[in-house]
């Protein structure tokens, strides 16, 4: 057996790179001291780990090379969609969840997990481990449902494909991109839903984090809300009114951020124009808005099944109007919110330009030189931050702001939906035929658009920058 496996570590050695050599030599004195300590079972089993090691080794390193890259990004995608699908099973087991200080420890490697998915390779690698990764997880969570389910969420994600593509198809000629650059934040933007159903797993389970010196519990933001609103002491309209809104700026805040987070970390370093800026957070936006779609239960999967797949006749003039609704009205607020939240972290990326310019022309900045002097800090950090902090508000706001009117015929008394219903007013009135939808939907379909749309044809805007260079610096040792 010796001699065996030595002749087939020689012939391996042999049949590898020069440069992954010296690491295959490493790599087997380490599982050699491992296999001294009776901690792996045989040789043969080390022989196997040693070859997938250096595989994967040579992989990342063809990767680098821009060659093998689609290989490298499956089997990491694929891993990874597999491991994590794996571990949150175990995590949210009964045994798991009764002890906070394994779940605090749980959630700590999930968070890693999904820190690896945004790695420093270039768009064409972290498409494809995007693409991969999210194709697995549906796969995954499919193969699991039963056939009704099964059969509600493919057609589901077919439906919802086609308003994805008509909205990528209105945006795109603005700014002409690379396909890996597009597909890329398209998949981030999906990716960014992520991390609020892992927090609403957490709610709905119940469970509680313990991190050594502190105790965290995940909670509805939207019992809290309401409970702390009635503590008030309000009329119960105006208590409603108020919890909903706070509500639904919550709910903004985690959305704006998750689709912000993916936006600078797959983003930034692409960005050369003020509108590659936007328009990559229009591509996140529909990205969310397309996964929002199929992934939350009350939306597209319901609409399938209550309305295509219940017994009896399929009500299309039902389905389609959902549908309609979901894929303009609620499609358009993503895309408007994080449009102009976009466009404010174009300008805070060119600052620097920018305030050259300014300044060249004889512009002040007033909020930015108070901010500056009550700080201490540089120009150029102030006014990205400003921009940053105005972005992200008005995001924010604008996101609400939709949840709150579309929601408000449901809490009003009497769920007026007209107008006319609204003020009272008599029989045959043209308010009756005037929904309290449409100041919304002209807001954010028509106007948003028309802003969108100035914005993008902006000269100053369009103007080609440069781009963000990321560097790294390897120290190699002899």
């Amino acid at each position: 057996m010796p001699r065996l496996y030595h002749a087939f570590t020689a012939s391996v050695t042999a049949s590898l790179p020069f440069k992954i050599n010296h690491k295959y030599d490493i790599i087997m004195g380490m599982l050699d001291a491992l296999l001294a300590t009776g901690l792996l079972p045989s040789k043969t089993a080390v022989v196997l780990l040693a070859v997938a090691i250096v595989a994967s080794l040579d992989l990342m390193g063809r990767a680098k090379r821009r060659s093998g890259h689609y290989v490298f990004g499956v089997l990491f995608g694929t891993a990874l969609s597999v491991g994590i699908m794996e571990f949150l099973e175990v995590l949210f087991n009964r045994a798991m969840t009764d002890s906070p200080a394994m779940m605090g420890l749980g959630v700590l490697l999930v968070v890693v997990a999904w820190r690896f998915l945004f790695g420093p390779w270039e768009a064409h690698v972290k498409a494809t481990v995007l693409g991969t990764f999210l194709f697995w997880i549906a796969f995954q969570t499919l193969f699991r449902e039963t056939p009704q389910e099964r059969a509600a969420h493919v057609i589901a994600l077919l439906i919802a494909a086609i308003p994805a593509a008509v909205w990528c198809a209105l945006f795109l000629p603005y700014h002409r991109e690379r396909r890996s650059v597009v597909l890329l934040m398209f998949f981030s933007g999906m990716a960014s839903t992520a991390p609020i159903l892992f927090y609403d797993a957490l709610v709905k389970r119940k469970v509680e984090l313990q991190f050594f010196v502190f105790r965290l519990v995940p909670e509805s933001f939207n019992a809290n809300i309401q409970a702390t609103v009635r503590d008030m002491g309000l009329p119960s309209l105006k208590a409603t009114l108020i919890a909903l809104f706070v509500s639904f700026v919550m709910v903004g805040i985690l959305e704006e951020g998750s689709k912000y987070w993916v936006l600078r970390k797959n983003g930034g370093s692409f960005f050369s124009s003020i509108d590659d800026a936007m328009q990559f957070a229009i591509l996140v936006a529909i990205g969310f808005a397309f996964a929002e779609n199929v992934t939350r239960t009350g939306y597209f999967f319901n609409f399938v099944k209550e309305f295509l797949l219940s017994p009896g006749k399929p009500d299309w003039p039902g389905f389609l109007g959902n549908i309609a609704g979901r894929s303009i009205l609620t499609s358009m607020v993503h895309i408007v919110s994080t449009g102009i939240l976009g466009y404010f972290v174009g300008l805070a990326i060119f600052a620097d330009p920018r305030l050259r310019e300014a300044e060249r022309r004889g512009k002040t900045f007033v909020v930015g030189g108070v901010l500056r002097r009550l700080l201490g800090a540089r120009p150029t950090s102030v006014y990205r931050t400003q921009m940053v902090a105005t972005g992200f508000l008005l995001a924010i706001l604008l996101h609400a702001l939709s949840n709150f009117l579309v929601t408000l015929p449901d809490v009003l008394p009497g769920n007026p939906h007209t107008f006319g219903e609204l003020l009272g007013a008599p029989a045959g009135s043209f308010t009756h035929y005037v929904a309290l939808l449409l100041p919304p939907a002209l807001l954010y379909v028509v106007g948003g658009f028309w802003l969108l749309t100035m914005l993008f044809s902006r000269k100053e805007n369009m103007k080609e920058r440069g781009r963000v260079i990321s560097t790294e610096v390897f120290v190699m040792g002899e």
